[in-house]
């Protein structure tokens, strides 16, 4: 059973990481501060329930990629404004396309993208502390 109240209330993490961002916030350390993310997730979930590890990892990251996608377009003229680099990034897609809808598009497949690193986190934390908790013989 997918526990979609864990699932949501993991991914506020997603909410604070894009306002945090809108404001250019996290610059080069927010890979750092995800993978930290994606650990906790692990943790909290491989604790919280009892099977489809992997998926509830990839599910958190996946709405997470909605959250961020939502709030960066909009306020996408200050996530661009306080995040240069963005900007160069965003001349490279189609211009026939606002890059508001481009990022409300690429934000859940980044999310699914990313989602593929908790899954696995997620699962490689289920396994260690199944270890754990085994009766020892």
């Amino acid at each position: 059973m997918i526990k979609w109240k864990l699932i949501f209330s993991l991914s506020l993490t997603g909410i604070a990481m894009a306002i945090a961002g809108v404001f250019g916030w996290m610059g080069k350390i927010e890979p750092l501060i995800w993978l930290v993310i994606f650990v906790l997730y692990a943790i909290v979930i491989a604790k919280r329930i009892e099977d489809r590890f992997f998926l509830h990892g990839f599910l958190v990251s996946v709405i997470n990629g909605v959250w961020i996608a939502i709030i960066h377009s909009l306020f996408f003229s200050t996530y661009m404004a306080n995040n240069p680099d963005m900007v160069a990034s965003y001349q490279k897609f189609p211009h026939s396309i606002p890059p508001q809808v481009m990022m409300l598009i690429v934000g859940p497949i980044i999310g699914a993208g990313t989602g593929l690193v908790a899954g696995l986190f997620t699962y490689i934390a289920s396994a260690i502390m199944k270890k754990r908790t085994l009766p020892s013989q």
